[in-house]
């Protein structure tokens, strides 16, 4: 690199510049010293070999601000005594966006920010880079010069492969005493606060989903060697993801074939190879070149801002532990169930919904994810199998080691990692007074769910997947209110065949014993991206292509889906809910569709089923204009008071900012409700709801009070909702709340928690 020191007697004149710095890194690490002259020596020597002017080092403090540790070329009074707060001037945007800052004038920078006590006003350029370790922010580190200078490609690179070499010794101790931030100790107990995703209550010990191989190592002492690894890690790999895809009944294994397809095009990238290859050359360990290189690319991934991305960088984080498992020994795929504990508790940075099904249900307690919210597809997956479940658990992974003592506590959203005895004690308490509920509402299973005063509440469960149709018996539900067929789509490495569709739907049927199940037609699109099918950019996704507007755009997904449906329920009754309607003539368009393929199989002497029914989701709040058009041309309705109620408060409901900020027992999307309801009992069309309303008690007592007496919700919602129809005066209710909302009553929520109390309903 051409703006590096080339005076100094002891570097030859090819030695990569890179590894010059790698060298004398080592070399003070080696030497006496505490913490802070061993930072004064770093910063000393970075300067020196980047030709910089200014070295500086900020480490980030428990509070989040960054405070100025050790500095060459800045004034030494402000060493200690310049405090940053993050998202602050250049430095504090680095650490802001966890990503280099490049200011060529960095004085005229919009975000620049003069502190006059560190005499920076002299240096016009500024290039920044956090510190990362394992994703946590650990400081900044800084070269400024006071002529402008555009940092090149080559800079950036050597700057943050040296923040990353810093970020290891900070976190070993190896600079003594400096990082004093003792809030990811892994010694001392933790209380992560998160979101519910499926509710319960689980101690166990802690299962890393994807083990994080620790690089103690990162300097190579033999380049070559070090090369001929890292080539011979990346064959294996390759080869162990193309046998998995050619020999192994993926479904059966439990692999994910959507990521192991990305696993695939990921590890064949000859890029890859280069950039790690280049890492090497320029002095880093293999393993280190594989991390150099994988958060280089988490970096570029995460700007991209879109779902599909950040899909992505999961499937390319993924890929780099298992190389890096391969290089040490410890297997391309690991091993999930052969060495489970009996009360494993998985926690995970990312899962996908097929992932969870490869560990061994009989052991598996519980579920914390770090990213994952309540309505990804793993926690669908994790309601099905009633796993205690906690998703937006920030940081759990830097905090979490394997065979940690952990409690879930998806009642409260806490999760209590290495808990103390008095902890222990009041969690068993806890869980001991759940069981007894749990008994109780296992009592209710074969109640009819009548209400006090006599009405008979229809109870269905949602479900997505084979394994959930073992809870309809179990759970006493009256049918399937919602089988999301995506799940099948969103699980397959290919676009799902006729043959494959039409075995999953009959499978579904046959477990169903007769009662009714609901099939929803495909929902993709939106945040259920198929990684088999090109989809572009759109700036809101939600309401952007997707559903029966991705369907009717490309027909011949709808009519296979129809054909594979109409086969399956041969001699039976096939019930079929279309998503997404926004107008009455999108269900005039699919009643042709399927008729279509009604036709052909008579055509082909095929029989068909013995009733079609065809329902209308109601999601979309234009419809609710127009009911009256619409209910004339279907066989029932279905609320799904998921999409509805965040279009009707237009709150993205997967966004934590916003999601909690609406009340769906307000008045306004009450009155909405009602008017459904009002529609549907004048045109005589069934009608149900099947969105998250229904599983939660107080809502689904409310949604008793505005007449509906159809409800699907998870099966683990079954009981707790049941004990509460039981003990419910509903007429008494549904005079109460047509009072309430004509009156426009501002809490509807304290008024219905009070009638349950006056009346002894059971929440």
């Amino acid at each position: 690199m051409k703006s590096f020191r080339g005076d100094d007697p002891h570097i030859g004149p090819a030695e990569p510049a890179l590894r010059i710095i790698m060298r004398r890194l080592r070399e003070i690490m080696a030497e006496a010293g505490d913490g802070q002259s061993r930072l004064d020596r770093i910063v000393r020597q970075i300067s020196g070999l980047m030709v910089a002017e200014v070295c500086s080092f900020y480490l980030r403090r428990q509070d989040g601000s960054l405070e100025l540790f050790a500095t060459e070329g800045l004034a030494r009074r402000a060493v200690h005594t310049t405090h940053l707060r993050r998202g602050e001037g250049l430095v504090g945007r680095c650490a802001e966006l966890a990503e280099p800052v490049n200011a060529p004038d960095a004085q005229n920078h919009p975000a620049y920010s003069h502190r006059p006590e560190t005499g920076e006003e002299a240096y016009k350029s500024l290039l920044a880079v956090p510190i990362l370790r394992s994703g946590l922010l650990l400081g900044v580190l800084v070269v400024q010069n006071r002529k402008a200078r555009d940092y090149s490609e080559e800079d950036v690179e050597v700057l943050e492969t040296t923040a990353m070499v810093m970020a290891e010794h900070l976190a070993s101790g190896a600079v003594a005493g400096v990082n004093t931030d003792a809030e990811f100790s892994r010694a001392r107990s933790h209380v992560v606060k998160g979101q519910i995703i499926s509710e319960g209550l689980a101690l166990g010990q802690v299962v890393l989903h994807e083990p994080r191989v620790v690089v103690t190592k990162l300097l190579a002492e033999d380049p070559e060697l070090e090369t001929k690894r890292l080539e011979e890690a990346v064959d294996r790999l390759r080869t162990t993801i193309d046998d998995m895809l050619l020999q192994r009944d993926l479904a059966r294994a439990g692999e994910h074939r959507d990521v192991l397809e990305a696993y695939r095009m990921f590890a064949h990238d000859r890029g890859w190879l280069r950039r790690m290859t280049e890492a090497v050359n320029a002095g880093l360990t293999a393993e280190a070149a594989i991390e150099r290189v994988q958060n280089d690319m988490r970096a570029r991934m995460l700007r991209q801002g879109d779902s599909y991305w950040r899909e992505r960088h999961r499937d390319f984080d993924d890929l780099s532990a298992r190389l890096m498992r391969v290089l040490t020994g410890g297997g391309a795929i690991a091993n999930m169930t052969a060495e489970l504990p009996d009360d494993a508790i998985i926690v995970a940075r990312t899962m996908g919904p097929a992932d969870l099904l490869d560990y061994d249900r009989r052991k598996l307690r519980g579920l914390v994810i770090e990213e994952g919210g309540a309505q990804s597809h793993v926690a669908i997956v994790a309601k099905a199998l009633r796993i205690p479940a906690i998703g937006q658990a920030r940081r759990i992974i830097e905090r979490a080691d394997a065979g940690d003592d952990i409690i879930v506590d998806a009642e409260a959203g806490e999760i209590h990692l290495r808990p103390g005895s008095e902890v222990i004690d009041a969690f068993s308490d806890k869980a001991r007074f759940r069981a007894r509920r749990q008994r109780q509402y296992g009592s209710l299973r074969n109640r009819p769910a009548r209400t006090r005063d006599g009405q008979v509440i229809a109870m269905h469960i949602n479900a997505g997947l084979l394994v959930d149709m073992g809870y309809l018996d179990e759970s006493g539900a009256d049918g399937v209110g919602l089988f999301r067929t995506e799940l099948q789509f969103m699980m397959s490495a290919a676009m799902p065949s006729f043959d494959d569709q039409l075995k999953t739907y009959a499978s579904i049927l046959d477990k169903a014993g007769g009662q009714p199940v609901v099939f929803r037609a495909l929902d993709i699109g939106g945040d259920k991206i198929l990684p088999y099918m090109s989809q572009n950019k759109e700036a809101n996704p939600a309401m952007g292509w997707r559903a029966i507007r991705m369907t009717f755009d490309r027909p011949a997904l709808f009519r296979i889906q129809m054909r594979a449906l109409l086969r399956a329920s041969v001699r039976r009754e096939l019930r079929l809910l279309i998503p997404m309607v926004a107008e009455a003539a999108e269900i005039d368009t699919a009643r042709q569709l399927l008729e279509k393929e009604r036709q052909r199989e008579l055509a082909l002497g095929n029989a068909v089923p013995s009733k079609i029914l065809l329902g209308a989701m109601i999601e979309v709040p234009s419809v609710l204009w127009d009911l009256d058009n619409l209910l004339p041309r279907v066989d029932f309705i279905s609320v799904g008071s998921n999409d509805l109620m965040q279009y009707f408060f237009a709150a993205d409901r997967t966004n934590e900012r916003v999601a909690a900020r609406y009340d769906a027992l307000s008045v306004a999307p009450l009155r909405a409700l009602a008017s459904i309801v009002e529609a549907a009992g004048r045109h005589n069309v069934p009608l149900t709801l099947c969105g998250e309303m229904a599983g939660r008690p107080l809502d689904a007592m409310a949604l008793i009070g505005l007449g509906f007496r159809s409800i699907s919700m998870a099966p683990a919602s079954i009981g707790p909702v049941k004990a509460m129809i039981l003990s419910l005066p509903a007429d008494k209710l549904q005079a109460e709340m047509a009072r309430w909302l004509a009156a426009g009553t501002s809490d509807p929520r304290s008024k219905l928690l009070q009638f349950a109390r006056d009346f002894d309903v059971e929440l």
